[in-house]
């Protein structure tokens, strides 16, 4: 059985050779340190995609401004009839 070249006697020499370095009672401090950079590492990595992804939505909102100021006044009409209708709702 391999993990990524490495068979399970290599593996073995590895922790005792990290046991003797580290010792037995840091070896969970730096199992809790290692868990943390590997999840700062995911979350900067989904930051850096959610970038990503806005700066492609915000570049074609641009390349498409008469779509987006046909949009614009729909909007406005919508909120004027809404305006009028509570207007006319405190008038009676």
């Amino acid at each position: 059985m391999k993990f990524g070249g490495i068979g399970v006697p290599e593996l073995v020499i590895i922790l005792v050779v990290v046991l003797l370095i580290f010792g037995p009672k840091n070896l969970p401090k730096l199992g809790s340190s290692i868990g943390r950079t590997i999840k700062n590492l995911r979350s900067g990595m989904k930051e850096g995609e959610e970038e990503t992804e806005t700066e492609a939505v915000e570049a074609e909102e641009e390349s498409e401004p008469e779509k987006i100021e046909a949009e614009a006044p729909k909007k406005k009409v919508v909120k004027k009839k809404v305006v009028k209708k509570e207007a006319e709702a405190e008038e009676a």
